[in-house]
């Protein structure tokens, strides 16, 4: 049956036609979006959904979505998808973070432009009949220093545009590198040297509580005099009543802005000051953008629906079309190892360390560790998945590590997971052979080789004779029969086990009979989801 997808915002045809062709049945309602109650009532009904910003994906809407798998975002801001309630139900948010950088970047200079020759000002006056020529002085561009706060895909635009204008760049951003600064053209600088330096001020961050009011009143009384800022990416990261003080003291010549603390912007400190120009968050807001975004997230939401890659998500690691079907094994082996051990474990879990050996450690490791996560704690949460395992596994304060090292064993690559409590540690690892199926390597430091089957049961014994004949003896008298039987042992007459596929569960009273021997110390059923 094909994936439905609702579309609920605007998109052009071109975007609906390709979930068309990429067989996903589309239903094209781009209205609905205004309308939460019929939303919520139909919801229900589809695989995804493709939205802009008048959609309000509501912690609500998101329980009644039974079915829905993706939320496709067309354009960069997510601030009307409850994002926390969709990655509890496994829901992944995607978003087109590249689609609109152009138009963007290009707005953040026309806006740089506008500032610098109090062009709206001068076109008012104009068009009201005036001829103030000698009021609208302004400055020039050449020359000037630009201070970008933020040199990552739409910051890096600008600063190749401002370049080509002939100005000089100095760069704020932790993550940008010496090298990549030297490859842009730009000199990085810490916050406050920017500040003293710029003439104008370009920011392109995300809104995050390091980031919030990153100009305050504090950081404008460090600016350069004569200074004019320019905010394109997202309101609150200027302090928009302290730099309306600035400017109305003279200390700051002008500002620029198109996002706002609050929005819709019904009024702000800015509004009415001279030299101040104020668009309606226009930066994405060009034909070609509209599109490229709308066209993005039809793809994006396809690929994973048909083909399991997942890009550009908000709460979810990424996974291109070309590793989905190389990864598809893996993640199962992953879930597999993880649900081993949230199965035969019983006290809380402290510590977890993944060790990705081989050729494991050069695959998408976010995303196997996210489904080993979600089949480790299954089961305790029976609706936990990849989106929200991670999360979950944070919030319960459990220690998470990542081990990744070269091949060191007789197989090309294997992942082992080690699970500490306070009162032990256990491990198991595995791997896929070339049937595409995972495999049991190793349990307790125990090595075997074993099937994984829907069905299994697992034994931890000490090593005495006659064990494989009790086993099979009790099984075969409760009627379940066995697939495959695999032993291990660390030494004779130590510690051993023994786990076999069989072709149904077992129930209690057969588990009564099987740990009724005295050598056996733990017996569980397991279950696992391998078809």
């Amino acid at each position: 049956m094909a994936p439905r997808v609702l579309v609920s915002d605007e998109l052009s045809e071109t975007a609906v036609q390709i979930f068309r062709d990429r067989g996903v049945e589309v239903d094209f309602q781009p209205q609905l979006g205004k309308d939460k109650d019929k939303l919520l009532e139909i919801i229900g009904n589809y695989d995804g959904l493709a939205i802009r910003s008048a959609t309000k994906v509501t912690e609500k809407i998101i329980e009644a979505a039974k079915n829905l798998k993706v939320v496709g975002r067309a354009g960069i801001g997510v601030d009307n998808v409850d994002i926390p309630a969709a990655s509890r139900r496994g829901i992944i948010v995607m978003n087109t973070p590249f689609g609109n950088s152009i138009t963007t970047a290009e707005h953040a200079i026309a806006l740089m432009f506008a500032v610098a020759r109090q062009l709206p000002s001068a076109d008012a006056s104009t068009q009201a009949g005036k001829w103030e020529k000698s009021k609208f002085m302004g400055v020039e561009i050449t020359g000037k220093t630009l201070g970008v706060i933020g040199a990552g895909n739409i910051g890096s635009i600008v600063i190749a545009r401002a370049i080509g204008l002939k100005m000089h760049v100095v760069a704020y951003d932790p993550f940008l590198s010496k090298e990549r600064a030297e490859e842009m053209g730009v000199t990085k600088v810490e916050l406050d040297e920017l500040f003293a330096r710029a003439d104008f001020i370009t920011l392109h961050v995300p809104l995050t509580d390091k980031t919030r009011n990153i100009i305050d009143a504090d950081a404008l009384a460090k600016i350069k005099p004569g200074v004019r800022i320019i905010n394109c990416a997202r309101g609150g990261l200027v302090d928009e009543a302290a730099l309306a003080a600035a400017i109305k003291s003279g200390h700051v010549a002008g500002a620029a802005f198109d996002v706002f603390e609050v929005e819709p912007a019904k009024e702000s400190p800015l509004f009415g000051l001279p030299n101040v120009v104020c668009t309606p968050h226009l930066g994405a807001s060009t034909t070609e953008a509209q599109e490229n975004v709308a066209l993005q997230v039809a793809e994006q939401m396809s690929d994973y629906l048909v083909k399991g890659a997942v890009s550009n998500a908000i709460n979810m690691p990424s996974i291109t079309a070309e590793e989905a079907p190389l990864l598809k094994p893996f993640i199962k082996l992953a879930d597999v190892l993880g649900a081993f051990v949230g199965q035969v474990t019983d006290d809380p879990i402290k510590e977890i360390e993944i060790l990705y050996d081989g050729v494991t450690a050069g695959m998408n490791t976010k995303a196997l560790t996210s489904a080993l996560l979600a089949g480790l704690i299954r089961n305790q949460v029976a609706d936990v998945n990849m989106v929200s395992a991670p999360i979950m596994i944070k919030e319960k304060g459990i220690v998470l590590a990542e081990v990744k090292r070269d091949k060191t064993g007789v197989y090309d690559g294997y992942i082992k997971l080690t699970v500490t409590t306070d009162s032990m540690s256990r491990s198991v690892a595995g791997t896929v052979f070339s049937d595409g199926k995972p495999r049991f390597i190793q349990i307790k430091g125990i090595n075997l080789d074993a099937d994984v089957g829907n069905h299994m049961v697992y034994l931890a014994n000490t090593d005495v004779p006659g064990m494989i004949g009790f086993i099979g003896t009790t099984l075969g008298s409760a009627g379940v029969n066995i697939a495959n039987f695999q032993l291990g042992r660390d030494k004779q007459g130590g510690d051993a086990i023994a786990l076999l596929y069989v072709d149904g569960p077992i129930n209690d009273e057969v588990l009564g009979k099987l740990t009724a021997h005295q050598a056996i110390r733990q017996a569980k059923p397991l279950v696992f989801n391998v078809d």
